[in-house]
């Protein structure tokens, strides 16, 4: 009898563990939670910057550093949206503007997709191009850049407004799929035709195809950026180009 007491202790002991074992989690169950973990940067930051010459009307645009960093942008991948926009102080001709600069911060996390919708508006008697990839300065200078489960095809921007109107052959959208790759490279390409003394700057490449940027979604971080050539009348400034490999861990 007294060993049939020991049994049942020990039978009981075994079914506590089972039943404690059955509760952690398998290695099924790991995986699943690491696949629904947050990401530790997931708020895409992107600051806008222009800058103008004094005098002259020459508006150019950066969104990150340029390679000489004489014009910087603050755009970052972080854990929470920024609440002001950071811009460099230029090179001394060039200065800061803010009709045109902003700040938007994109949740990485509520859709598959990073649509960046460049916008790209021309002034027949100022003879210059204005690039505008964040709107918040009127419906007139919108930009559809977003996050979505859907590609856009179609690029979304503003009318423009007073001397200045949109250039839709220039104009362009790029769907970024954000499950490709760990890192946003975000490229800018400055192009300047001397003549008209006019900066033009792409993220994306031009609706025509002309002016040509690496911008993408990959498993690398780019170091250098991926311009085209221009147009024969614009020509690239590799010193004013820059890219930017934001990480999302």
């Amino acid at each position: 009898m007294r060993h049939q007491g020991r049994i049942r202790k020990w039978l009981a002991a075994a079914a506590g563990a089972a039943a404690l074992l059955s509760a952690l989690p398998g290695p099924a169950a790991t995986a699943a939670a690491d696949e629904v973990r947050p990401l530790a940067g997931n708020i895409l930051n992107l600051h806008q910057c222009v800058y103008q010459p004094t005098p002259g009307v020459d508006y150019l645009t950066t969104l990150v550093p340029s390679l000489d960093g004489r014009f910087a942008a603050g755009t970052n991948i972080s854990a929470a949206p920024d609440r002001a926009l950071s811009c460099g102080g230029g090179d001394g001709n060039y200065t800061p503007v803010f009709p045109w600069a902003s700040l938007e911060s994109l949740d990485l996390g509520s859709g598959r997709y990073l649509n960046l919708h460049q916008c790209v508006y021309y002034s027949d008697l100022q003879h210059d191009h204005l690039t505008v990839i964040v709107g918040g300065r009127g419906s007139e200078w919108s930009a559809g850049t977003n996050v979505s489960n859907t590609p856009d095809t179609q690029v979304s921007c503003g009318p423009g407004r007073g001397l200045y109107y949109l250039v839709p052959l220039l104009s362009s959208v790029k769907a970024l799929d954000l499950t490709a790759g760990r890192y946003l490279n975000l490229q800018q390409c400055q192009y300047y035709f001397s003549r008209l003394t006019d900066h033009f700057t792409t993220f994306l490449p031009s609706g025509d195809g002309r002016f040509a940027t690496g911008t993408k979604i990959s498993g690398t971080a780019d170091t250098t950026p991926t311009c085209g050539s221009g147009d024969g009348n614009y020509t690239l400034i590799p010193l004013l180009s820059g890219t930017k490999a934001l990480s999302r861990t």
